[in-house]
């Protein structure tokens, strides 16, 4: 099937439609709010997702043709990766006639803002908690301010003004529920299967149309940057001003997103993001629930996705350690013709990884949980919240008569890659279930790691982390009222 192309993306940014014919493909939104469409109430914090003052709100039509609006960081997001959404900024909340959106208000009554410089990206995350639940619970606004930093005013009255928000009814006057249907059918309409081609050299950006495509135009560009979530890509551009065109994005390509449970285990096309592959991991692994809600804030798991952490194979990526506990398979195509390996020998070295030129990972394959299997997974940082990873730790036993028949145990910014601890693994299995077993396997760390010191830990402290870590898997598996126990699978 032949598909037809076009030199142009679209996007509507609140209530107009944008038509670009020309765009530099490293352009970021927050650039192009505030200098070419003069929209300066999105702030420019940090430049690496990490504070909030960005936050913009982006509407798409998700794999059931819902319109969903999701808090994203502007500082990161490449404007070509826009195409068919809609951008809403903080300029579309307040009402034609001045008036203040009652989210708002309710931080002008609660006093929640000091300097203000925060403020819009704090709003903006309060609106979109406010549109899918209206009676949020106080550890759910929380989870909800996790990707946004105030520097002066502290969250106490901020989190009070959340809670107002429970008292104003969805039936005021709100842009986003006066406009949905008019919305919902614009992006349905540019739902079309077009191919986007735009400029030339590094300069060049395509947004491929579904999976083959991606394929042949990677196969003939094999040097391009593939662009998913960009929570990554975007600080090459920020922060180290790297050249990286020709940029293929990714996030649009029909069915690359797909999140299904199979016989076996769960498939995850790459480009599923950390929100939308949360809820079924979570229900199918629990100890990933938790640990889910440590990997960013709202805005990096609703841009980020599993694909791309595993692809952009970094040592402290958070969901490689448990997805190789778990035995992780990964399928990579390259021109259509597909290659699965286990996730764990995908990762060579540091920056190196198993992959041809014009190869992409085009999904990820996790088993079930089977009887007598227990899981956990932790991360260590220095900020519980929105934090990179000391190093995290995943664990997988199987236990048949309280004896250990099968480990597996990975870990992450540990090591140059995310890596098994097989030393560790030999000196567990065929033993009893016991915390003698355990403290006797700890010296094997040493054989399996050789961790550096950076500013995020020293070796040391890694090292000694690792250990404990294995104590207190075995401890909350062993205690009556512990969060994580074992799972045993329901038999077919």
């Amino acid at each position: 099937m032949t598909l037809s192309t076009r030199t142009h993306i679209r996007f509507r940014l609140n209530d107009r439609t944008v038509t670009l014919n020309t765009l530099r493909p490293t352009e970021t939104l927050l650039d192009f709010l505030r200098l070419e469409r003069r929209l300066t109430g999105t702030k420019e914090g940090c430049a690496e997702g990490d504070c909030g003052a960005c936050t913009v709100l982006v509407g798409r039509l998700n794999r059931d043709g819902v319109l969903v609006y999701e808090t994203v960081t502007s500082c990161i997001r490449f404007v070509a990766s826009l195409d068919g959404c809609h951008v809403v900024t903080i300029e579309h909340l307040k009402g034609k006639d001045g008036t203040l959106h009652p989210v708002q208000q309710a931080m002008v009554d609660h006093h929640g803002s000091q300097c203000g410089f925060c403020t819009p990206g704090i709003v903006m995350a309060l609106y979109a908690l406010w549109m899918r639940d209206a009676q949020p619970s106080r550890s759910t606004i929380e989870k909800a301010l996790q990707g946004n930093l105030c520097r002066c005013t502290g969250y106490e009255p901020i989190v009070r003004a959340a809670e107002a928000m429970a008292e104003i009814s969805q039936a005021t006057s709100d842009p986003l529920q006066a406009e949905r249907d008019d919305v919902r059918c614009q992006l349905a309409e540019w739902q079309t299967a077009e191919t986007v081609d735009m400029g030339e050299g590094a300069d060049r950006l395509i947004l491929p149309a579904n999976i083959d495509d991606l394929a042949q135009s990677f196969a003939a560009n094999p040097k391009a940057t593939i662009v998913a979530g960009s929570t990554d890509v975007g600080l090459w551009v920020t922060k180290q001003m790297r050249p990286i065109g020709p940029l293929i994005f990714v996030k649009q390509v029909e069915g690359l997103d797909a999140i299904e449970e199979t016989v076996d285990g769960i498939r995850i096309g790459t480009t599923a993001s950390y929100t939308d592959a949360s809820a079924i991991l979570s229900e199918t692994y629990p100890a990933m629930r938790a640990y889910f809600d440590r990997i960013g804030g709202d805005q990096v798991r609703n841009m980020g996705t599993i694909g791309g952490n595993v692809a952009n194979g970094s040592p402290i990526g958070d969901t490689p350690p448990p997805l190789i506990a778990l035995g992780a398979t990964v399928t990579l195509n390259q021109a259509g013709t597909r290659r699965t390996m286990p996730l764990e020998a995908f990762f060579i070295d540091y920056g190196k990884q198993d992959r041809q030129p014009g190869e992409f990972v085009e999904r990820i394959d996790v088993p079930k949980l089977r009887n007598n299997e227990i899981f956990a997974v932790y991360k260590i940082s220095k900020r519980r919240d929105e934090d990179i990873s000391a190093l995290a730790g995943a664990f997988k036993l199987t236990i048949e008569a309280d004896r250990i028949t099968d480990a597996r145990i990975a870990f992450g910014g540990i090591a140059a890659t995310p890596k098994r601890a097989r030393h560790v693994e030999a000196a567990l299995i065929g033993r009893d279930w016991s915390i003698e077993t355990i403290d006797a396997a700890l010296p094997a760390f040493e054989s399996d790691y050789q961790p550096l010191s950076d500013w995020r830990a020293s070796s040391d402290y890694r090292m000694l982390t690792a250990k404990n870590l294995l104590r207190r898997f075995f401890l909350e598996q062993q205690g009556e009222t512990a969060s994580l126990k074992r799972f045993a699978a329901v038999e077919a």
